[in-house]
This record gives C-alpha cells, sequence and structure tokens, in this order.
C-alpha cells in the first residue's frame, strides 16, 4: 500500500515552533511531533501505552511528552521513564520512535526500519539555503485523494492550459511533445516549447510579453518527492536543460512532498523557489499567492477525480502520451512497494 523505508515529510518545520505536541496521521498510524527543552524534534507514536489516548492530548514537560489522561512521561526514544503515584515503570511501557530530520523546511520522517534510515537519502533541495534563491514555504494543504494523483498531476503538465490559464498555463503547451525517461531511482518527463506567448506568471516576472523559448522538466523520485524544474527566455538563447539554462532567463523549482495520510486524503508539502527578483518583497508575495492559486485549482481537480473512481474503481482508465510518464512513476512506487513485501514475507 504504502513505501515505509523511505523518508516523508511530516510537517512545515515552522509547525513546531512555540506550539505543544502536534498529532497527524501518516501512512495510517498515528505521530505525535514535539520539541523537547533544547529544541531538539521528536517524533513518536500517538498512543499512548496504558489506555491509548492521543499523546497530542497531553503535554511537554521539560525533554519529555506526558500523556494527558494518566501523567505517564516518554523520553525521545518512545520509552516510559515516569508513572506518577508509583516507582516503578512497568515492563514494556513504551511507544514507537520514529527518525526524525529538520531539513530544508520540513520535518522528514522514517515510518520503516530504523535501522535503514539513511540521512542521504533525503533529497537535496539545495536551492531553499542558496542565498542566489529566493523561497517561499508553502500553504498546508490536505487533500482528499490518493497520493499518487498528485504525482501523476505535476508530471502531467498538459493540463496547465486548461486548469491554469490565469498564472502559469497557456495554449501553447499541448503543442509541442513530452519525453519520458527512467533514471534508476526516478522518471523524468521534458518538454522544449519554443516561440510561444509566455503565460501569465512568467509575463509579470520578465515585465515582458515577447515570445520566449520555455521548458518544463519533472523529476520524480520514490514515493512522491517532485522537482519541478520550469522557466523561459529568449527564443534560440539557450540549450534546453543545459548548465546554463538561459542566463538571460527566469527559473524557478516547485519542489513537492505529498505524504499520504491514509489510502483516500493526503498532506500536500510544497514550497518554491526562484532566482529572478529575489529581493522583490512584492513578487515574494505574488509568487505565494499565484502558486497557492494554482494548487487550490489542483486541489479540486485531484479530489473530484479521486471521488469519481472511487464510485466505480473497475472501471478501465484510457490512458494517453502524455500519461507515460505518470505510469513509469507509478510501476517504480510499485516495484518498491512489492519488495518491501517480498523481504517482510521472508
Amino acid at each position: 500500500m504504502f513505501i515505509k523505508n523511505c523518508w516523508y515529510v511530516a510537517a512545515y518545520d515552522r509547525e513546531l515552533e512555540d506550539c505543544g505536541p502536534l498529532g497527524r496521521t501518516l501512512l495510517n498510524e498515528p505521530v505525535v511531533m514535539f520539541k523537547d527543552s533544547s529544541g531538539k524534534a521528536i517524533a513518536l507514536e500517538d498512543r499512548c501505552c496504558h489506555r491509548h489516548l492521543p499523546l497530542s492530548l497531553g503535554q511537554v514537560v521539560g525533554d519529555n511528552l506526558q500523556c494527558g489522561y494518566h501523567g505517564l512521561e516518554f523520553d525521545s526514544s518512545g520509552a516510559c521513564v515516569g508513572v506518577p503515584g508509583q516507582s516503578m515503570v512497568p515492563p514494556g511501557a513504551g511507544v514507537v520512535s520514529y527518525p526524525f530530520v529538520q531539513r530544508h523546511g520540513f520535518f522528514w520522517i522514517w515510518m520503516g526500519d530504523p535501522a535503514q534510515a539513511d540521512h542521504s537519502l533525503i533529497p537535496d533541495w539545495w536551492w531553499v539555503e542558496d542565498p542566489r534563491w529566493a523561497y517561499n514555504t508553502g500553504a498546508f494543504l490536505q487533500i482528499k485523494c490518493h497520493y499518487e494523483l498528485i504525482t501523476d498531476n505535476l508530471l502531467d503538465l498538459s493540463h496547465l492550459g486548461y486548469v491554469h490559464t490565469k498564472t502559469i498555463g497557456n495554449s501553447a503547451i499541448v503543442d509541442f511533445p513530452v519525453r519520458t525517461e527512467r533514471l534508476n531511482e526516478k522518471v523524468r518527463m521534458s518538454r522544449w516549447i519554443q516561440d510561444r506567448p509566455p503565460p501569465p506568471l512568467y509575463r509579470a516576472g520578465m515585465k515582458n510579453e515577447d515570445n520566449v523559448d520555455r521548458w518544463q522538466i519533472v523529476e520524480t523520485e520514490p514515493p512522491g518527492h517532485t522537482v519541478v524544474y520550469a522557466g523561459c527566455g529568449p527564443v534560440g538563447a539557450g540549450d534546453f536543460g543545459g548548465p546554463n539554462e538561459y542566463a538571460e532567463g527566469i527559473r524557478l523549482r516547485a519542489l513537492n512532498a505529498p505524504t499520504p495520510e491514509t489510502e483516500n486524503s493526503t498532506f500536500y508539502f510544497y514550497s518554491h523557489v526562484w532566482d529572478f527578483r529575489i529581493d522583490d518583497a512584492d513578487w515574494k508575495k505574488q509568487m505565494y499567492d499565484d502558486f497557492l492559486m494554482t494548487f487550490m485549482e489542483d486541489f479540486e481537480i485531484l479530489e473530484a477525480q479521486h471521488a469519481s473512481i472511487q464510485r466505480d474503481v473497475t472501471r478501465e482508465l484510457i490512458d494517453l502520451n502524455v500519461d507515460a510518464p505518470g505510469i513509469a512513476a507509478r510501476n517504480l512506487v510499485s516495484e518498491k512497494i512489492a519488495t518491501e513485501n517480498t523481504i517482510a514475507a521472508q
């Protein structure tokens, strides 16, 4: 159902600032997140071992999380270290503790075997910390759809010309084909749009309405970490996806990390970086507002799509050429899940 041995985003880093414990369901499992007295971030099973009250209804006491029902305290390892009214902690009293890392504006959690939780497997979204790029964190979005529909949507940008005409889309997109590549643990979709008018957001960013060459490159890796590399430049002035990527143009990256809540709901964590007008506060707000509007347009489509699919899961889906990247990404996720299931059965 879900890949377990990989990193998922559990929260934006701002969500644990100056607040009590935060409870959230991830991959059908209850998780509570909090910071101890030193600021260390911790993630535990959100269920007291005594009478199973969610620990997120308790409070942080020093370095421990205290249950709000009978006051049991749990340390960062999940071990129960105190029971009010008795000197001995019952044998085996404790909850699951998850590897938990803060990076690139997010908190990342590992829901599988903790011995396999390699920090180097967290996507290298270095643009967030690079002063040459401006950065917007995303809004908190909870969508009633399966998480793979979000990845499908990101890999099929032909919908921009129909769903996002006010911001990043126009009809020129569908005039150009997509290329699909399987790169070991990644799938890449690319499209090269030549000598066409820029969409509204690009016109505003460049302050120019001349035709442009425009590129869309989307790379995704399991379970659904997806980077959209997008931008444009003067017609004929650069190489598609090359190292210079149009020195005269504009570049942006959309960083996407959908995390399953359940089979039918997803937390959509995202952020954006861009390398033009980076000190312009008004432009920063416009980027935030326009991309939030874009995602809310996707929100409506994805929820309606999921509900329609669930009404009759036996109905066949007809595939188009633009679906090839999404199909490749789903196959990659399915392979990962099958491998985990095979190992678990041994």
